[in-house]
């Protein structure tokens, strides 16, 4: 069935660009962390950073709702 293709392929967009994400939001957890630890830091930088990894992890969430089947209970 096509439309199940295509399903399947943008399943595994959404999945890769899920990884990516998670992986972006972890980097941008230890750079904060470092900046952090070496002492007087850019704080303009960090919250660069800091809002940065909001938005990935808005983007996450709502890859994740798209990749999870909604369930009535």
């Amino acid at each position: 069935m096509v439309s199940g293709l295509f399903e399947g392929d943008e399943r595994d967009i959404l999945a890769a660009e899920l990884s990516r994400l998670r992986e972006e939001h972890r980097d941008l957890d230890m750079a904060i962390g470092a900046l952090e630890h070496v002492g007087p830091a850019d704080q303009l930088q960090i919250q660069r950073l800091k809002k940065r990894k909001l938005v990935l992890k808005d983007r996450i969430s709502f890859i994740e709702d798209q990749l999870t089947p909604d369930i009535i209970a």
